[in-house]
């Protein structure tokens, strides 16, 4: 993508100063990467504990019943077609078609009783992602995904990272809403599993080279009745930061290594599979270690099955979830991460019980399940529990509130904080929720 340089004017209060620097072709939404690292910064945004999480959508819905809570006690039409096999720790069972995870399930803990009350793709999702129910005509963020709330209140572990990414792109429902484009995620929008992978964010525009970005740090740095403005309205030190921010992921090493898979063996990215879900949880993990403090990984799998979901999921979604969230909890507990990084993967809500007239499952918001690893938590275990159909739970409900505050508890983050939306409302994080307790007891 081309970007043109120019000046900026002085532009308005609400904004504040802009540099005369635009950095090739960093533009985010029209937005330079400078734009959305100094407005990060203006919302107050401080760095606390050394803390990230990984987050994985699996969107569409994926069948609980057929991965994590198989009943083989049931009859045909409800159970359908595949088998439990034992895991790793000794009265917890996964389906023939998690092998990999069975086997680390000592390092997973899987919550079994999630639900709401939304049958619909977007407005389920936007609850998932956000904390709250989205209305039946969601098209787009009402409310800030919690990637977006962890880049206002928490922002990057590193300076000049992002706080927020998302692999390969952006959820539907993964915006800010009302928090501003400068918390949207850093997004390559590229598949890291194809050979023509690039981070566009990070790549020169035409006929820009370093040299000449360092000519235009000369020439801003030369302008010296700009200077004096600028420090007389006490902005010129943060003006000046964040420019250097956005100039040293573009021509600096940080950035560019951590999105940069060649530094991985062939042999642990043939771990990971070979598919945009599991190079995205790869590059997860190398974006948490350089610095980023949260990332969402989209992962490319088919869950809506409301037709032959058995073929479906045993023969795509399954091995590819299989071979990215084992690989990549393997990798951070190896690494010594699991304490620092929290990992949680999930969709909008389960499947039904009853298998319909087309080998398939439908929506099903009344239990769902949500993987945690990592952050601390006590692991080994499946807390939950559903009635003999797998259709609601028969222990403590949770929410997708609970889950998030579980989230921002681990983060450091008070979900009870209060925002400003456009209409001037104030609104907390988390309308509702607390942090599961049976996740570190």
């Amino acid at each position: 993508m081309k970007s043109e340089s120019r000046q900026f004017v002085p532009p308005t209060a609400r904004l504040g100063r802009r540099t005369f620097l635009k950095v090739g072709a960093l533009s985010l939404g029209g937005w330079t990467l400078a734009d959305h690292l100094r407005l990060q910064a203006a919302t107050g945004n401080t760095v606390h504990k050394d803390t990230a999480v990984i987050q994985i959508f699996m969107g569409g819905g994926p069948s609980h019943i057929d991965m994590y809570d198989l009943k083989p006690q049931a009859p045909s039409e409800l159970r359908g077609e595949f088998t439990p096999i034992p895991s790793s720790v000794a009265g917890y069972q996964f389906s023939e078609h998690l092998p990999r995870q069975a086997a680390v399930m000592d390092k997973l803990t899987i919550i079994r009783s999630v639900q709401h009350t939304n049958p619909g793709h977007l407005p389920a999702s936007h609850w998932m992602l956000t904390g709250y129910e989205g209305p039946p005509t969601t098209q787009g963020n009402i409310n800030p995904a919690i990637g977006a709330v962890v880049s206002k209140l928490r922002g990057p572990n590193v300076p000049g990272l992002p706080g927020y990414v998302a692999m390969p792109k952006m959820a539907l429902l993964g915006g800010s809403a009302y928090l501003g484009l400068a918390h949207n995620p850093f997004a390559p929008d590229s598949d890291p599993s194809k050979d023509d992978f690039e981070v566009k964010n990070l790549t020169l525009a035409d006929g820009l080279t370093t040299d000449r970005l360092n000519d235009r740090q000369g020439l801003r740095d030369s302008l010296e009745f700009l200077g004096q403005q600028l420090q007389e309205s006490k902005d010129f030190d943060g003006l000046d930061r964040f420019s250097q921010q956005a100039y040293d992921m573009v021509t600096g090493e940080r950035a560019a290594r951590a999105f940069d898979l060649s530094q991985e063996s062939p042999q642990l990215r043939e771990r990971y599979g070979n598919h945009s879900g599991g190079q995205g949880c790869l590059l997860a993990r190398r974006l948490v270690e350089a610095g980023v403090t949260f990332v969402t990984v989209l992962s490319g799998a088919d869950w809506d099955t409301h037709t032959d979901n058995f073929n479906r999921l045993k023969k795509v979604s399954l091995p590819k979830m299989d071979s990215a969230i084992s690989s990549l909890v393997t990798d951070l507990y190896d690494r010594g991460l699991d304490k620092r990084v929290m990992v949680i993967a999930h969709g909008e809500f389960g499947r039904t019980p009853q298998i319909n007239k087309d080998a398939g499952r439908d929506h099903w918001p009344g239990a769902a399940c949500v993987l945690f690893s990592g952050g601390g938590i006590k692991t080994g275990r499946m807390i939950g529990e559903t009635d003999q159909r797998g259709a609601y739970p028969i222990t403590s409900p949770y929410s997708p509130g609970d889950v998030h505050s579980t989230v921002y508890n681990f983060l450091g983050i008070n979900d009870h904080h209060h925002f400003l939306d456009q209409s001037g409302r104030t609104l907390p994080v988390l309308p509702e929720g607390n942090p599961i307790r049976e996740l570190y007891v």
